[in-house]
């Protein structure tokens, strides 16, 4: 069975996020903005970047290169079309990271928000170790109700779903960011309208803490 993503369109995917009872699509701009500014970084990572919601807030000046990853190859089409201005730091890159996670190329941050819930935590880990950030940022989302799916007029859309998400918690997300040298430096959570939580959690690479830690002494 092919990836589901493949098939939502994009139109139906950001008008669903976006409704007044979801609002994940504006949150998750706004999380976006802090993910890229916090860290002093030259490159980043988007996993399951859709149609590019919060690179509006990309300051250019900052980043050598910055990569578009998805899954959907009509999804990159849009996010090239919206952030013409970002080319050619932007860079998109098409494919499954589930399949083809050993091919992506290095980034000192890794932005992941909505995406650990469906390659997992095992595939999460070897991603992050074909990637090697430095920095870690990614956003989950907490179910008060055991729907992942809010209830709106495009909930059918994402029926196919089901067979490729996974519940994804925080603890045990840092105990699996633990188990391959990276720490937790952050966590803030953002109650949405519906009653549901996004939690963004960040992480540093203990190595890069120990050679800060060496050049300081």
């Amino acid at each position: 069975m092919e990836n589901p993503w493949k098939f939502i369109k994009l139109s139906d995917y950001e008008s669903h996020m976006a409704l007044g009872t979801v609002m994940q699509l504006q949150v998750l701009n706004r999380i976006m903005k802090k993910q890229l500014d916090i860290y002093p970084v030259q490159s980043a990572m988007v996993l399951g970047v859709a149609g590019g919601n919060g690179l509006e807030h990309l300051k250019i000046e900052n980043y050598t290169k910055v990569y578009g990853i998805d899954i959907n190859a009509d999804y990159l089409q849009e996010v090239e079309k919206r952030y013409q201005n970002l080319f050619p730091v932007l860079e998109c890159i098409c494919l499954d990271v589930a399949l083809e996670g050993a091919k992506l190329p290095t980034a000192e941050l890794l932005i992941a928000n909505l995406f650990i819930e469906y390659i997992g935590y095992a595939c999460f880990q070897k991603t992050v170790t074909h990637i090697k950030p430095t920095y870690i940022s990614c956003t989950i989302q907490m179910n008060a109700d055991g729907t992942f799916v809010s209830d709106s007029p495009y909930l059918q859309v994402f029926d196919d779903l089901d067979s490729i998400h996974q519940t994804i918690e925080t603890e045990v997300l840092i105990q699996s960011m633990q188990e391959i040298g990276y720490q937790q430096i952050a966590l803030m959570e953002y109650v949405l309208p519906n009653g549901k939580k996004l939690v963004k959690v960040d992480f540093v690479n203990r190595f890069f803490i120990r050679s800060a830690e060496k050049t300081n002494t």
